[in-house]
């Protein structure tokens, strides 16, 4: 019997090792994740309806802290100007310095440098049509600045209402302060990436890590819960039925030397 225990608490003590190891690695995935997506993004709130239908008016949104030389066309960014207001600002980058951005072709698509643009995350219009601009204009964007839209070209007031201005409506690059990644909340995901100016010199960015983090952060919850919950399984499983809580315990009658001992064949009891 007493080798049996011993088996028994050296499974038990192993176990319950192996459970606070599990725990431990949960916590610094878990904690490891939130801090390393402090470091990385920052949120914001969308304060208007400019980028429907990719994002919602009041979704918050995670932006990648990145320089504004990093930027691509077809990044959806946050940035701030003085000439369009003191509030972070969330446009999508159309044309970078250097490039003729004109609307529309003949198929109501944007041009850059002469190349139409598939943009098929455009709001639709009166009658269900997609079209890039409401407005026909040809710019050509100062080297080191950006040209941005809304996605919803019908009430976006962007880079076409500032035309007029220093830059024709193109903000410096330094006024970047992240490229949004993806929507928090509503849990949407990460945004999808604007292939229509893949084909464009320099291609489009790449996904940041909030993937990585994501995983990360939902492994570590799974390792702490499996850790976590070990005791009380562990404890579960090996109940016996009748109240036993272990092969020490002992039931029915005894043998053995002292044990009481019935009559033996042809014995007589007394009356």
């Amino acid at each position: 019997m007493s080798g049996n225990r011993s088996a028994v608490g050296g499974h038990g003590r192993l176990g319950s090792v192996l459970s606070g190891l599990t725990v431990a690695v949960g916590c610094v995935l878990f904690l490891g994740g939130f801090v390393w997506g402090a470091l990385v993004y920052q949120p914001y709130t969308v304060p208007t309806d400019s980028m429907t239908p990719t994002i919602a008016v009041g979704s918050r949104v995670l932006a990648e802290r990145i320089d504004g030389d990093e930027v691509r066309r077809g990044d959806v960014v946050v940035f701030t100007d003085a000439l369009w207001g003191s509030s972070p600002m969330v446009k999508r980058v159309v044309a970078v310095g250097g490039d003729t951005v004109a609307c529309c072709d003949s198929d109501g698509r944007l041009t850059v440098n002469g190349e139409p643009v598939d943009e098929p995350y455009l709001r639709r219009g009166p009658g269900g049509a997609v079209v890039a601009s409401g407005q026909e204009f040809s710019v050509t964007v100062p080297e080191g600045n950006l040209f941005l839209l809304g996605d919803d070209r019908h009430t976006s007031l962007d880079s076409r209402s500032h035309m007029q201005e220093a830059g024709q409506g193109s903000v410096p690059r330094s006024a970047v302060v992240g490229r949004v990644d993806a929507v928090a909340w509503p849990a949407e995901g990460l945004l999808e990436p604007a292939q229509g100016f893949a084909g464009l010199p320099g291609g489009i960015s790449r996904p940041g890590p909030f993937t990585a983090l994501f995983t990360a952060i939902v492994a570590g919850t799974a390792l702490i819960l499996a850790g976590a919950a070990y005791g009380p399984v562990a404890r579960l499983l090996t109940r016996r039925p009748g109240g036993g809580t272990g092969p020490g315990k002992q039931s029915g009658t005894t043998s053995g030397p002292g044990a009481s001992r019935g009559p033996a064949a042809g014995e007589k009891v007394g009356t």
